[in-house]
């Protein structure tokens, strides 16, 4: 069984036991957290979509991590211009690992 999953502005396809890493939620590591923006879920052959969200069906998870992605380097110039910046930037997110998922 898998489901579509919405969360962070980003859709994910996930099953029972996955690990993804999704944007930053707002809760400690070992918490659960029900995952209720479910776009569609589907076993074997049959697969039922929402519109936009599959009506009782949910994804619970439990958080493993919080953290900060690799840096990317965000440089700005203008040629000619003597104008140059250069940041860098971590993306937070979260550890997930999927545990259940309930279509009813």
């Amino acid at each position: 069984m898998y489901a579509v999953i919405l969360t962070g502005g980003k859709q994910y396809r996930v099953s029972e036991g996955d690990v993804l890493r999704v944007e930053k939620l707002p809760a400690a590591a070992g918490e659960k957290v029900v995952l209720d923006k479910v776009l569609a879920v589907g076993a074997g052959d049959d697969l039922r979509v929402g519109s936009p969200y599959v009506e009782g069906a949910r994804v619970t998870a439990t958080i493993e991590a919080q953290g900060r992605g690799k840096k990317i380097i965000v440089f700005k110039y203008k040629p000619k211009k003597n104008y140059r910046r250069k940041q860098g930037h971590r993306q937070p997110y979260t550890q997930l690992r999927v545990e259940k998922i309930e279509a009813q």
